[in-house]
C-alpha cells in the first residue's frame, strides 16, 4: 500500500495565522498593534480621502496626482511597518515614524497649494467648521469602542462613514480642508509618538540593550541555582576560567560581585553537573 505524504493544517481564518510565542516567553518589545494606533487610523481616512480627492479636482495628467497620493500612502504604510520594525529596532521605528510625519507635511502643503492657486478659502484655526472636524476625531473614538470585535474593514468603513459629509463633498473647498484638519491631528499624534519612543529608548534602552539585559539576568538566575554560595559574603557564584598563572584555563568559582568581593571556591566536576554557563573573564 502506498504511503501518501501528509500535509499541515492551516487557520481557517488569515487573522490565525500569527505564530503566537509559547508561553512564559514574551517579546521584550510588542509590536505589530498598528491597526489600534490612532494616527494609523486617521492616516487611512487620508489616504482614501485623497485618492477620491485627486481623481475628481487635480488634472489627472499632472505628476501631482501621483505625488498626494504616494504621500498619502507614505504617511500611512510608514506607520505601519514602522510599528512591526519596532519589536527588533527602536531606531527604526522612530526612522520610519519620522518618514511618515514628512510624508504628510509635504501632503499639507500641496492641499494648501491647490487652494492658494485656485483662489479658494482654507479655513483658520478657529473657524467653526475647523472645530466641527475636530469634534468628529471622539465621535469616532466611540464609535470604533462600539464595534471593536468587528473586523478592520468595518471598522474603517464606519469611520469613513462618520466622516463621509465632509471628506465625500462635492465642494472641493470642504474636502481638501477637512484632510488638512486631519493632517494636522495625524502629525500631532505622531509628534507625541516620536517623543515617547526617544522617553522609552532613554529610560529603557534600546531592543538590543533590553536583550542583553535580559540574557544577564537569565544567566545569573541559571548560575545562582548552579552555583555554590560565595564563601565571603554568601552571595551568588559565577564560573570563570583563569586567564594567566600556572593554571590558566583552569575553571574556578568567583564571586559575581567581583571586584566588590574577591571570593572563591574550586571547581569540581560535581559543581558542574547542573552545567552553568561559564564566564570568561576570569580575574
Amino acid at each position: 500500500m502506498q504511503n501518501h505524504p501528509t500535509y499541515p493544517t492551516y487557520p481557517a481564518h488569515p487573522s490565525d495565522w500569527v505564530a503566537e510565542p509559547q508561553p512564559p516567553y514574551r517579546r521584550l518589545r510588542r509590536a505589530g498593534g498598528y491597526r489600534e494606533l490612532k494616527s494609523f487610523q486617521m492616516t487611512t481616512l487620508i489616504y482614501d480621502a485623497t485618492v477620491r480627492f485627486c481623481a475628481q479636482w487635480v488634472d489627472r495628467y499632472s505628476r501631482t496626482v501621483d505625488q498626494m497620493v504616494q504621500a498619502a500612502r507614505s504617511g500611512r504604510q510608514n506607520i505601519a511597518e514602522g510599528n512591526r520594525a519596532g519589536a527588533t529596532s527602536a531606531s527604526s521605528e522612530l526612522h520610519l515614524t519620522n518618514v511618515a510625519r514628512a510624508s504628510l507635511e509635504e501632503l499639507l502643503l500641496d492641499y494648501e497649494d491647490y487652494l492658494r492657486q485656485v483662489g479658494l478659502p482654507q479655513w483658520e484655526k478657529e473657524d467653526l467648521h475647523t472645530l466641527e472636524v475636530r469634534q468628529l476625531a471622539s465621535k469616532a473614538d466611540e464609535q470604533d469602542r462600539e464595534i471593536r470585535d468587528c473586523s478592520h474593514r468595518k471598522r474603517d468603513d464606519a469611520r469613513m462613514a462618520l466622516y463621509a459629509p465632509w471628506l465625500k463633498s462635492d465642494d472641493p473647498v470642504k474636502v481638501a480642508n477637512t484632510v488638512i484638519c486631519l493632517i494636522h491631528q495625524a502629525n500631532y499624534l505622531l509628534d507625541k509618538r516620536a517623543l515617547d519612543m526617544e522617553r522609552e529608548v532613554i529610560e529603557k534602552g534600546g531592543y538590543r540593550e533590553q536583550l542583553m539585559a535580559a540574557r544577564l539576568e537569565k544567566r545569573d538566575a541559571q548560575q545562582s541555582e548552579a552555583s555554590p554560595s560565595c564563601p565571603d559574603c554568601g552571595g551568588t557564584m559565577r564560573l570563570r576560567s583563569a586567564r594567566k598563572g600556572p593554571h590558566a584555563g583552569a575553571k574556578f568559582w568567583g564571586c559575581a560581585r567581583y571586584p566588590d568581593c574577591h571570593g572563591i571556591q574550586p571547581h569540581t566536576e560535581k559543581s558542574s553537573d547542573l552545567s552553568a554557563p561559564s564566564d570568561e573573564s576570569g580575574k
